[in-house]
């Protein structure tokens, strides 16, 4: 896997931007990574939404888990995705069908498809890729 790169105002501007991120593969275990970044996001006054179908009755933060994208109650700036990459195409289809399209589909470290990103990129949805929103907010807006 080639290192991505994006500019420090691209990463800026989708962390200003955004209001509201769906967390695809959330954990309500505070020992797991989608734990501890939604929680960070919803700190920083993300509005956020735990997505996993098997954790019905679970809640970050207050935030209950919704069992998909397509039960989301508003509309979402961008979709965090907490799955390996092999799971990420599934995800961009489910993502593509929503109505209006998120601005933003940003993949966790260590996760990359760029055939799903490049049909994210082409319905114009913006895609990071192998990097964590925890670990730049701090760098670029902290």
């Amino acid at each position: 896997m080639s290192q991505l790169s994006y500019s420090d105002d691209f990463i800026r501007s989708i962390l200003t931007d955004t209001k509201t991120i769906a967390v695809v593969g959330a954990s309500p275990k505070a020992v797991r990574p989608s734990y501890g970044v939604s929680q960070f996001l919803i700190r920083q006054g993300y509005e956020v939404y735990p997505i996993n179908p098997g954790e019905p009755d679970e809640t970050i933060e207050g935030r209950a888990f919704l069992p998909s994208l397509t039960e989301m109650p508003v509309a979402i700036d961008m979709v965090d995705v907490f799955r390996r990459s092999e799971a990420v195409g599934g995800v961009v289809d489910e993502i593509l069908k929503l109505q209006p399209l998120p601005k933003v589909i940003w993949m966790q470290l260590g996760v990359r498809d760029d055939a799903a990103a490049a049909r994210a990129e082409a319905a114009g949805i913006k895609v990071v890729m192998d990097r964590c929103p925890k670990i730049e907010w701090p760098r670029l807006l902290g």
